[in-house]
């Protein structure tokens, strides 16, 4: 059953990769979840870097944070990653939800930084 599960994630982020792509002035959003931690990226395709990343794992993050899983972690990353994009000048990017269902802690990290004012 997991097994299945996990082939169907792999598959559906196929998918979803071979139509989303990031460029230096629309970056791709990526988002990485597992059991105990969240992640997100911001990463330029037609150079293959990394613009910015922030995850439940920083410091600060897990000092304020109880559980670095959870929607509240999501929602706090979700703000942490539109204030470095931001501050670099970058304010629209293409979300990646990874073959994640848009849901729970992905749907909370995508409102988050939204509200911190990316636009995607």
């Amino acid at each position: 059953m997991a097994n299945e599960m996990k082939l169907r994630r792999e598959k559906t982020k196929k998918r979803i990769r071979g139509r989303v792509a990031g460029t230096p002035e629309r970056p791709r959003l990526t988002v990485f979840k597992s059991l105990k931690r969240i992640y997100v990226q911001a990463v330029d395709d037609t150079r293959g870097v990394t613009l910015a990343a922030a995850s439940s794992l920083e410091k600060d993050l897990r000092a304020d944070l109880q559980n670095g899983s959870n929607i509240n972690a999501a929602k706090a990353v979700g703000a942490r990653i539109a204030a470095r994009l931001l501050e670099q000048g970058i304010k629209a990017v293409v979300f990646d939800r990874n073959g994640y269902v848009y849901h729970g802690r992905v749907k909370a990290l995508a409102d988050s930084a939204r509200e911190a004012g990316l636009q995607f």
